[in-house]
């Protein structure tokens, strides 16, 4: 391959202008876009067939910020005729964005947007009202959002074919949650992670596979989900939950790092395999229930501080060690934090143990003990975990959180140091 005026010359030059174009087309980032068209008239061929462009945090900082940033992503969007994807983490004018969507509405897939570092526009652009645009780009799959204020439900109308939603670190109402999600009837997979919220969410999507609902907050929120093809499940922050066909679901994790967590409905759960209940405090009644719901639970993590339906942190009820195990046959995974743990070491845990009980899966054991009271009972427990499991392998007792400052801690370090050395290999102490 030669050029007019040389012979041979390597690199780039050694290439066809198409097969150049289609290496140059695979470029994303605005920085190596902008650098390889500025190269020559013949380089900015290839732009109208980039697939993707990319604006990075501080792109255009030492250029002007984001009247600089406006500029450059108006002209790349124009120019990439072929645009799939569209991500911009960098500041602009959100007064702007309508033009950019729909300059490439027929072709955009991809839309990822960080509106904490948009300038919002100087009138009635507030809320949510400058995302209402979203609706020009009825073909988009995937829509991410970052930092926004949702106060009404947007006016998406319907994106029929949006499978993937995710917004972070947003301000939500309740009616701008329950919009957002009823525009997008066909999801897949639905996150709304780090959201300021407060209010109810109603939510029903036929093909959900995937939804982590994470709210920050002190608010009383509820959630009622309708799902039946949903295979994992992360809520955090309600206190009332229900869930509407959870035959598929695989893994669920509940959790409330503030307030209380009062009502589980979920009604049986064939298949789930993994459990996870987290939280300062639990009415004892949504504990039973969601662990009715999973009796064929194969990993269990229990790490409630409290129990109590109000504002009083009460401790757990008397557990029974046998009817626990023998409503979860299945269990091979076990973490249970101090509260729970204690709650199996009462007086009348063991009452009903006898040579016929067992725990034929049980494995691994992850245990935290907070407290040395009630030293006998505790070992005990340990004790019988050890010898009606048979197939245990690993039981690791936690104690670098326990409160040592009473009395009895000296003789409860000794005795669960004794225990480890009884059951060297398999017990280890954290």
């Amino acid at each position: 391959m030669e050029r007019d005026g040389g012979g041979g010359g390597g690199g780039m030059d050694a290439l066809p202008d198409g097969v150049v174009q289609q290496i140059l087309s695979q470029l994303s980032s605005a920085r190596d876009v902008a650098a390889c068209a500025g190269v020559s008239r013949g380089l900015r061929g290839f732009v109208p067939f980039l697939p993707s462009l990319y604006f990075p945090r501080g792109a255009f900082d030492a250029a002007g910020g984001a009247a600089a940033a406006d500029e450059a992503i108006g002209r790349m969007v124009d120019a990439a005729s072929r645009l799939e994807q569209l991500v911009i983490y960098c500041p602009f004018s959100a007064a702007l964005l309508p033009r950019w969507l729909a300059a490439r509405s027929s072709t955009l897939r991809v839309l990822e947007l960080r509106m904490d570092s948009a300038v919002p526009p100087s009138a009635s652009g507030a809320g949510s009202g400058h995302m209402d645009c979203v609706a020009a780009v009825a073909n988009l799959e995937e829509l991410r959002l970052w930092g926004l204020t949702m106060t009404r439900a947007p006016a998406w109308g319907r994106l029929e074919r949006l499978r993937v939603l995710e917004i972070i670190g947003a301000v939500m109402r309740d009616a701008a949650v329950n919009g957002a999600v009823a525009a997008c009837p066909n999801l897949t997979i639905l996150a709304l992670i780090g959201c300021e919220f407060s209010g109810a969410v109603a939510i029903t999507l036929p093909l959900l596979e995937r939804c982590r609902l994470d709210f920050v907050g002190s608010a009383n929120c509820s959630l009622a989900l309708a799902a039946p093809r949903v295979e994992s499940l992360e809520v955090q922050g309600f206190c009332w939950i229900s869930l509407q066909g959870g035959n598929r679901l695989k893994h669920l994790t509940i959790a409330k790092n503030t307030g209380s967590v009062y009502s589980i409905d979920m009604g049986k759960l064939p298949e789930l395999e993994k459990l996870s209940l987290r939280g300062v405090q639990w009415s004892w009644g949504a504990v039973s229930s969601a662990l009715q719901c999973a009796r064929e639970v194969k990993y269990l993590v229990m790490k409630v501080e409290f129990c109590g339906n109000h504002e009083t942190l009460e401790p757990f009820p008397e557990v029974d060690l046998v009817d626990f195990f023998n409503s979860h046959p299945k269990l091979v995974k076990f973490e249970i934090h101090g509260a729970m743990f204690a709650a199996m070491c009462q007086k009348n845990s063991l009452k009903n143990l006898d040579s016929r009980f067992s725990t034929p899966c049980l494995e691994e054991v992850l245990i935290t003990v907070r407290s040395p009271l009630n030293a006998e009972q505790k070992l005990d427990t340990l004790e019988s975990l050890i010898k009606y499991s048979p197939r245990m392998r690993r039981m690791v007792i936690r104690i670098s959180q326990m409160k040592n400052c009473h009395g009895s801690a000296d003789g409860f370090f000794e005795e669960i140091f004794k225990f480890m050395h009884m059951n060297n290999g398999t017990v280890r102490i954290e």
